[in-house]
């Protein structure tokens, strides 16, 4: 893990302070979120917040084979109050309800996650590394309703890449095409390659520049490159393709958002 168990707490604590902010200074709640077009800012409210309880229950539970049905139940029976004060003591709440499972259990105790198939581990630093990139991409969705996004901060944004292309993409189920070879490239100075094929995905963070542009790696079948913060956006489809610079054949990242790998 990149970022250390303290940085990922702050980091959550932090977003989310954020994410209230933003959420408090709408002036409308209803107001369709262009990013997520089936919600309005509300339901994302909701969502983030459920989110936050959800994984504080998981990580409280310890190992198991399947979410804890009290997890489960309880948000789907989720409503979190819509009066704006009220939504803002929620969502703090639901944060310092994530915040106290995880310092509780430290990072390494381990818990269910959706990502067992991934290079991510299930485990309670892998949860807090995920829930710092939801927050932070949430927190954007709604600044971006409110028509004034901000970048990401660099070290949620740098450690965002790796975490999506771990957590997100990697998994043991083959690949139906032909293999193929993705490079991410940050201007930051970090590059990353997602490979595909019959064993499935595996991510690698490249050592250096010189190595990411290609020496002794073999050529990717299609580049992206961008600001770390412009990168982790792309790949979470907030910002289109000619927010980034695409080399090579940008088809290919049309069939691996396509791809819904079955474990």
């Amino acid at each position: 893990m990149t970022l250390e168990f303290s940085d990922l707490l702050r980091l959550i604590d932090e977003r989310s302070i954020a994410f209230r902010g933003a959420v408090a200074a709408a002036s409308d709640l209803d107001a369709r979120v262009p990013t997520c077009p089936d919600w309005t800012l509300f339901d994302l409210a909701q969502h983030l917040g459920g989110g936050d309880r959800f994984w504080a229950t998981l990580v409280a539970a310890g190992p198991a084979d399947a979410p804890a049905a009290e997890a489960v139940a309880e948000r789907a029976a989720l409503v979190a109050p819509r009066e704006p004060e009220a939504l803002s003591a929620w969502l703090a709440e639901s944060t310092e309800l994530l915040l106290g499972a995880l310092r509780a259990v430290g990072p390494d105790a381990g818990c269910w996650t959706w990502w067992s198939a991934s290079q991510s581990p299930p485990t309670s630093g892998g949860v807090a590394r995920h829930r710092v990139q939801e927050t932070a991409v949430h927190t954007y969705d709604v600044q971006l309703t409110l028509g004034a996004p901000r970048p990401l901060p660099d070290a949620v944004a740098l450690d965002g890449v790796d975490e999506f292309l771990s957590t997100c993409c990697a998994t043991t189920a083959p690949w139906p095409h032909k293999p193929a070879t993705f490079d991410f490239h940050a201007t930051e100075g970090a590059s990353w390659r997602l490979t595909v094929d019959g064993d499935g995905a595996r991510s690698d963070r490249l050592p250096t520049t010189t190595a990411a542009a290609g020496e002794g790696l073999g050529e990717a079948g299609v580049s992206v490159h961008g600001t770390a913060g412009e990168l982790i956006l792309f790949l979470y489809d907030r910002i289109p393709a000619d927010a980034v610079r695409i080399d090579g054949d940008a088809g290919l990242l049309d069939l691996l958002r396509a791809w819904e790998p079955e474990e």
